[in-house]
């Protein structure tokens, strides 16, 4: 393991609970659409300089992260896979994210997720611990013992009425979530909305014990991103959510602070399976969108473009 995770007691990774005010999970977030000028920032490009970019687009990282705050990172690194197959977010794209949240004057910087294969392999393989480890307050865990999780009511679900999830990301004050653009063979896709599950403890009951799509959108109400940055660097259009499958590459980053927005538009911009689909075409999304949760019409949204 790097110096970061080493120094990274169990002691100080709970107390950083102490350290942040409440998310607020339940309720809307802490600041209005309306100061901000477009629902998405679409930029093509490099990682690193696509993703400064639409993070600039968006508002500027200090919109979301205050001075002496911790911030949770939350990419896709549940698979054992190196960022070629596209199944967990590019490295650059989280480090990228990480260092600005530092520069912003966070406390600190928890990179988690409750990985499917065995954590350390992914730790190693996605490349995500390696591209932080010289930054300075950041740390990559792979959560994988149920200390780490509690349970919440959800009032809004129609299927899931609790859930166990990440203790941190019920006691932190900035959450972002940089998932990866791939398929899935039970959702069709997996983006920002789908990829919160990496989040919670029980991620078999979501496939086993509710209809997904409900379930996803049921716990999209209780766990709210300020920030939802999709790395479309490359998609992983077939094969998802593990891989080996086709693997394009657009070269975007797609950010805004609606996560039903973010998604649709990432469902836009490559044929998955061959087909191209829309937004209302995925189940989970209309869903959310009906919930209230976010836009869906991707043609009714302002979105600023950019190529760097």
């Amino acid at each position: 393991m790097d110096q970061h995770c080493k120094k990274m007691t169990r002691r100080k990774f709970l107390k950083t609970a102490a350290a942040g005010m409440a998310l607020g999970l339940i309720g809307s977030p802490s600041f209005s659409l309306a100061t901000e000028e477009y629902d998405l920032a679409v930029i093509s490009g490099e990682p690193v300089a696509a993703t400064r970019k639409a993070l600039e687009a968006i508002g500027g990282i200090s919109r979301f992260v205050k001075k002496g705050q911790p911030v949770i990172l939350k990419p896709n690194m549940s698979f054992a896979r190196t960022p070629d197959f596209s199944a967990t977010t590019h490295p650059l794209v989280v480090a990228t994210v990480a260092q600005a949240c530092i520069e912003a004057g966070a406390q600190q910087v928890l990179v988690l997720d409750h990985t499917l294969h065995r954590a350390e392999l992914c730790l190693e393989r996605a490349g995500i611990r390696d591209a932080c480890k010289n930054i300075p307050g950041v740390h990559v865990l792979a959560l994988q013992e149920r200390k780490f999780f509690r349970e919440i009511k959800i009032p809004q679900g129609k299927v899931l009425e609790r859930v166990e999830v990440i203790k941190e990301v019920l006691d932190n004050s900035t959450l972002i979530n940089i998932p990866v653009a791939k398929s899935h063979s039970a959702t069709g896709v997996s983006l920002g909305m789908k990829g919160l599950m990496g989040l919670i403890w029980d991620r078999e009951s979501f496939h086993s014990q509710y209809n997904i799509n409900q379930a996803i959108a049921d716990l999209g109400t209780v766990i709210k991103p300020q920030l939802t940055i999709l790395d479309a660097t490359r998609a992983l259009v077939s094969g998802g959510p593990g891989g080996p499958g086709e693997v394009k590459k657009p070269n975007l980053i797609v950010a805004g602070i609606d996560p039903v927005a973010v998604d649709s538009y990432g469902v836009s911009i490559v044929p998955w399976y061959g087909q191209n689909f829309k937004g209302r075409q995925v189940e989970h999304l209309l869903v959310a969108h009906q919930k209230g949760l976010g836009k869906i019409d991707i043609d009714q949204l302002k979105i600023f473009k950019e190529k760097v």
